[in-house]
Order: structure tokens, then C-alpha cells, then sequence
């Protein structure tokens, strides 16, 4: 599969430009007009690579890089920006992001900074040594990025914790009273259907059909196991 680029630029022109210059490069895209867009795009979907101007019509790039970073997402980033000053792109790259490039680029350039960028990143979670590898599946404990045949899929934290127990533990048996422990905490009082329901959106992220799960299995009468 192709990776995958998040472009945000309230400009149509430069969109279309950026879109032309990724699928040059083999590469898929999916565009947001404002900030505001590209976070709700990154609540729900998962990006290799984030292509981000500064100037947006509803607030900053910067302050995009801000809350990403703030809700956790690692994605790199890199800032794509007609304002060449030094402090911005030292500001930019303050905040958490990876590369600074300034318009107008050359479009070779750019795809190959934007591949390079993507290789880097995904080199460095591969070989992290906090990294579990699990059949197709790997997450990365530092970062709590996890991914399925090298793609990345988003999880929020209560799904984060339930799928790391699983992935450090394939094969065993979790009752109900042993996943309540490990991911809300013994004293913490929890609903039945809770572990039923994240179960169910974990299934619906890693399973080909979730109703014929082939990873998260139901054991009738005891519990859940994960089978890599």
C-alpha cells in the first residue's frame, strides 16, 4: 500500500500542487482547508507524513504541531511555508516538527525530502528497542504507535493499553475480572459491556471481518486471546 500524506493548505493552488508532487512520488493524499480539519482527519485516520502551511485561515500551523503533539501523535511533519524567516522555521521545528521547507520549492526536492522523511521515521520505530513484534502486528511502547503489516492504526489510550497487554501476551487467556485489573485498574469500577465494546472497536481497526475474528478470539465461558 502507498503511504500516506496529509496536506493541509487553505490554498487550492498549492494543494493541487502538492498533490500533483506526492502522487509523482507514488504516494496518496487527502487534503484539509484549515487546521481544524486536519486534526478531526487525524482523530480518525492515520498519516505517514503531514504537509502543513503556516498561514491557515482558522489558527496557525504552529499551533496545529501544538495540539497534535499535545494528544500524542508522533506523525512527522513538515512545514511547508512562503515565510522563509529563520525564526519561524526555528520555532517550527521547536514545537516537534521534523522539516522546513520554504515555497516556492522544487517539486523534486520536496519528494524526495518527503520519502526520505518517511523512510527515517518508520526505520527508527522498526528498530526501537522498546518495540513489540507480534506477527503482523508492532507497537512501539515509547511512542504507543501501532501498526499491522507496516501500517499504522489509531488508537485511542484505553485501546492503546488493552491492545499492549494482548501484544505482550499472544495466546494467553484474559478473563474479564484480569483485563479490568491491567487496563482500568483493580480498584476502578467498570461496566460488563466495557471490555465487550473495546473489544469490539479493536476488532473493527485489526481484524479483516470483525465478525470472524481471526486475532481477537472469544474462549466461551473465561475470556478473550490473542492470536498474532
Amino acid at each position: 500500500m502507498p503511504d500516506k500524506i496529509l496536506i493541509v493548505d487553505d490554498d487550492p493552488a498549492v494543494c493541487k500542487l502538492l498533490e500533483k508532487v506526492m502522487h509523482s512520488n507514488n504516494l496518496e493524499t487527502t487534503v484539509a482547508d484549515s487546521g481544524l480539519a486536519a486534526l478531526n482527519h487525524l482523530k480518525n485516520h492515520s498519516y505517514d507524513l503531514i504537509l502543513l502551511d503556516v498561514m491557515l485561515g482558522d489558527m496557525e500551523g504552529f499551533e496545529v504541531i501544538k495540539r497534535l503533539r499535545s494528544q500524542g501523535i508522533q506523525t512527522p511533519v513538515m512545514i511547508v511555508s512562503g515565510r522563509n524567516e529563520d525564526y519561524d522555521s526555528l520555532y517550527g521545528l521547536s514545537l516537534g516538527a521534523d522539516d522546513y521547507i520554504t515555497k516556492p520549492f522544487r517539486p523534486l526536492v520536496l519528494g524526495a525530502k518527503v520519502k526520505a522523511l518517511i523512510r527515517r521515521n518508520k526505520s527508527q520505530i522498526l528498530n526501537s528497542s522498546d518495540t513489540l513484534e507480534s506477527g503482523p502486528f508492532t507497537f512501539s511502547v515509547s511512542s504507543m504507535r501501532f501498526y499491522k503489516n507496516g501500517e499504522e492504526i489509531v488508537l485511542s489510550s484505553k485501546e492503546s493499553s488493552l491492545m499492549l497487554l494482548f501484544i505482550r501476551h499472544p495466546n494467553q487467556v484474559f478473563t474479564k475480572d484480569m483485563i479490568y485489573e491491567h487496563v482500568w485498574g483493580d480498584n476502578i469500577a467498570v461496566d460488563d459491556n466495557a471490555i465487550m465494546v473495546y473489544i469490539n472497536r479493536l476488532r473493527g481497526k485489526i481484524e479483516e471481518d470483525r465478525q470472524k475474528p481471526a486475532h481477537i478470539v472469544t474462549v466461551r465461558g473465561l475470556g478473550y486471546r490473542f492470536i498474532p
